[in-house]
């Protein structure tokens, strides 16, 4: 995530804008926004269809309350997210066990969530000082009888002592103690997460087309997860450009339009063609002008950088439609092309020219066959064998307008609505 916030960053400042994620006000409307609506795909420790559910139904108001659904978001203190959520937005009255414990329990709407929670209640309560209030968090931990024995009489002894609870209330006050303490997350350590987590979603909320260039790029090798980003994408109204031999690099990059941006897909996010290949050849083509023609492409291709599976690859996913848009035809001439692209490779590796002025291959351009395109349905099967996923289309996409009449909800809308 920390590599995810940089690269996000760094694409910012490739068109001039500077952004010092440390500086970020908490109460940043967009951020609280997107949250209650669990638009989190993406976003560190909030982006499982579980926690979208639980963000849409606590509808987090402040940075405590993220911490506290970090916290909460495991087994055992799950089970107190309904209550959590019910007390936040005053569905249900916020009760603490002892009124002494409001001043600590006050954030987390009189729930233990945190150990320092359980070390600071052993403080106020009976007296504990904070390094013995430790002991007593450990020991809740670990659970041996005869500590936990000498620990309740000193706590008993000590809420008398120190708040004048009786020992009936103050046995009961150390089983709730004991109970949360069991689970008890860490606070400092759920603080951590939750700036990630604020700093993620304060990208997506703000700048989406870096984040998501951001996030693809570190899980370019996982198609599941591309799917599931080009999708919400998708879904947020982010316009996502197919990979071009010409405009594309090898990670993800953000491209102005004319009224706003769009993410570029990777050529390296392309299925069997190596991102080493690909960064050769974005430096070929930065270092020496845009491909011209398919017979450029393989004339310059650095060596090693062009071969069968890469070619196809590329071309299934419309990498050369730029140069040559009937993809069927691309591949109908692999055997010329790559043998275009062996001998110029032999030559510059021997550093022979035509020796009059002139390459022959050049001048004249390749001869290639025609065929006829593929079908549309062929051209999606083939992007879906290439890409992983439907890039261009769906092959349900003809029956969106029908589905749509007849009730039908996307996966994405059910769990960003809680239903």
């Amino acid at each position: 995530t920390l590599s995810v916030l940089r690269k996000a960053t760094d694409l910012l400042e490739r068109r001039g804008i500077t952004i010092d994620l440390s500086t970020l006000p908490w109460d940043d409307v967009g951020v609280y926004e997107l949250l209650k609506r669990g638009d989190t795909v993406g976003v560190f420790q909030l982006e499982s269809e579980g926690m979208r559910r639980t963000l849409a139904a606590v509808k987090p108001t402040n940075f405590g309350d993220i911490i506290g659904l970090v916290s909460h978001y495991r087994p055992g203190p799950m089970d107190n997210i309904p209550l959590f959520g019910q007390r936040k937005n005053g569905l249900a009255e916020i009760e603490y066990p002892h009124e002494k414990l409001a001043g600590i329990l006050g954030e987390t709407y009189g729930i233990f969530v945190y150990q320092e929670q359980v070390m600071q209640a052993a403080q106020i309560l009976a007296g504990y000082s904070l390094g013995d209030a430790d002991l007593l968090r450990r020991a809740m931990g670990k659970k041996v009888q005869a500590e936990m024995d000498a620990q309740r009489q000193r706590f008993v002894e000590g809420s008398k002592k120190y708040s004048d609870i009786d020992a009936a209330k103050a046995n009961e006050l150390f089983d709730l103690i004991d109970k949360f303490a069991g689970y008890g997350f860490n606070k400092s350590h759920a603080a951590a997460y939750a700036l990630l987590a604020y700093h993620t979603a304060w990208l997506k909320a703000h700048y989406p087309h870096e984040f998501y260039a951001a996030s693809m790029c570190f899980d370019m090798h996982q198609s599941e997860k591309l799917a599931i980003f080009v999708d919400d994408a998708r879904r947020a109204g982010i316009e996502l450009y197919a990979p071009d031999i010409n405009m594309s690099e090898a990670e993800f990059t953000v491209e102005e339009t004319r009224d706003s941006h769009a993410v570029r897909y990777a050529l390296a996010g392309i299925r069997n063609v190596g991102e080493k290949a690909m960064d050769a050849i974005v430096a070929e083509r930065e270092a020496n002008g845009r491909f011209v023609s398919l017979d450029d492409v393989f004339r310059r291709a650095p060596a090693g950088s062009m071969n069968r599976r890469q070619l196809e690859s590329l071309t299934a996913a419309g990498a050369f439609d730029g140069l040559e848009p009937n993809r069927a035809k691309v591949l109908a001439n692999a055997d010329t092309l790559l043998a275009e692209a062996d001998r110029a490779s032999r030559e510059r590796t021997s550093s022979q020219h035509a020796l009059f002025g002139g390459d022959d291959h050049e001048e004249q351009g390749l001869r290639l066959v025609e065929c006829q395109p593929w079908s549309r349905m062929d051209q999606m099967a083939k992007e879906r064998e290439t890409f992983g996923f439907y890039f261009a289309a769906h092959p349900v996409e003809q029956w969106r307008a029908v589905a749509i009449g007849n009730g039908a909800r996307t996966h994405a809308s059910l769990i960003a609505g809680g239903a």
